[in-house]
């Protein structure tokens, strides 16, 4: 074991992220890049682009449970969580590459329904995604103490996947998709291979450390509490999967994009913002806070926050700048989302057995981005208003911020 790992230093804490920021960099050429290219480069409807969309949640109700209960009773290449990581990142690189170029993958094949084509593409890549990404959220879990050691671990993946968020959001609106793309499969095979030559994996699981270093006793799961959680991060998904898949409507209603460039800049320009504010407020912010006034209510009041910025686009929104605006508060519940839980959940439960209930965790995001999709979708397109889209992230974010007050400390 190295030095830094042993003393869990920041440079520690640093490349422990980076396997995690490269699967969520992948994930956020996704959300910028995919509805713009299916709708502009194939013109997709609405509808369509949500059964697209649906390959995500469905490769992750299979991929991050079985992988997660795979990893914890499996050691080979050195680790449980590593081999999993070297996997899914170079094919998660590759389904990056063919996302731009399903219509020559159609050509090729013979295949003259681009929906399905780009389906499989989805579904490749959102598998490879699911197949790293449970694997690189346990091994934060695996190699940190339980407390505040724990919590510093998850708000640090964040704050670094989300910079590297940021740039992506960058790219796309400085450039364009196809450059964010290009650039992120790089980044992508980077992020997800050398880190892991340099993290040491305990070969047992069986004894949670807190941070003093001591011994606990291992507790029996907590199912009621852990059913609490995925029920208030489920409605959180709900509102947000929302935005992510459908936000290109209601720009193209309401704020009047010269050009799909111009749309695509204004998606990208959006989740930057939205991003920027996810990776400063984590280690910067929710960290402290969570040392004084408890997880649970920092997570309360940053989803509150949240479910009124939405409320706030729907009904008051007419410009670029006061989407900007807007998304910049988004961002507080953002941070929250995909940090807090993950340190909040991994210690209700036997550590030994950390990959299945991040896999178990996982559902409480894939089913509300299933049910947005499949349901969700016909919806929208049907009804003249898009600002029903944040309506329903608004309202969904309120139901999670009730509902995550019912969750122990």
């Amino acid at each position: 074991m190295l030095g830094f790992q042993k003393k869990l230093t920041n440079g520690f804490y640093a490349l422990l992220s980076l396997p995690a920021t490269a699967m969520g960099f992948a994930l956020s050429i996704q959300i910028s890049a995919l509805s713009w290219i299916l709708q502009t480069q194939y013109n997709l409807n609405i509808h369509e682009i949500g059964l697209v969309w649906a390959a995500g949640p469905l490769a992750g109700i299979f991929g991050q449970v079985i992988i997660g209960l795979i990893s914890d009773k499996t050691w080979f290449f050195g680790g449980r969580r590593r081999p999993f990581v070297l996997i899914g990142g170079p094919l998660a690189a590759l389904m990056l590459l063919a996302l731009p170029n399903i219509h020559h993958i159609s050509n090729f094949f013979g295949i003259t329904n681009l929906v399905i084509v780009a389906t499989i593409v989805a579904l490749t890549l959102d598998l490879a995604i699911n197949i790293s990404f449970n694997p690189t959220r346990s091994i934060i879990a695996d190699v940190t103490p339980e407390g505040e050691s724990r919590t510093k671990g998850y708000t640090w993946m964040q704050t670094i996947s989300g910079f590297f968020g940021v740039l992506a959001y960058v790219v796309g609106a400085v450039f364009n998709n196809y450059t964010l793309i290009y650039a992120g499969i790089g980044v992508v095979l980077l992020f997800s291979i050398v880190p892991m030559f340099f993290i040491e994996e305990p070969r047992e699981l069986s004894t949670p450390q807190t941070d003093n270093g001591k011994p606990v006793q291992k507790q029996a799961v907590k199912w009621v509490e852990l059913n609490k959680i995925f029920l208030a991060h489920g409605f959180s998904w709900i509102g947000v999967q929302t935005m992510f898949v459908y936000i290109i409507a209601f720009i193209k209603q309401n704020l009047n994009p010269v050009d799909d460039n111009q749309t695509g800049q204004i998606i990208s320009i959006s989740f930057a913002i939205l991003n920027t504010v996810g990776f400063l407020l984590p280690a910067l912010v929710l960290e402290r806070s969570s040392k004084k006034f408890g997880r649970l209510n920092t997570h309360f009041a940053t989803i509150a926050i949240m479910a009124l910025s939405y409320f706030a686009i729907a009904f008051l929104v007419k410009s670029m700048v006061g989407l900007y605006i807007a998304m910049a508060f988004v961002g507080i519940g953002w941070a929250a989302i995909v940090s807090l839980p993950f340190a909040i959940m991994s210690e209700k439960v036997d550590k030994s057995r950390m990959g299945f209930f991040m896999g178990i965790f996982n559902l409480s995001v894939v089913l509300p981005q299933l049910f947005v999709s499949l349901v969700l979708g016909s919806f929208i397109q049907d009804l003249p208003d898009k600002n029903i889209i944040f309506i329903i992230s608004g309202v969904s974010l309120a139901l999670s911020a009730v509902f995550w007050r019912f969750v122990k400390e």
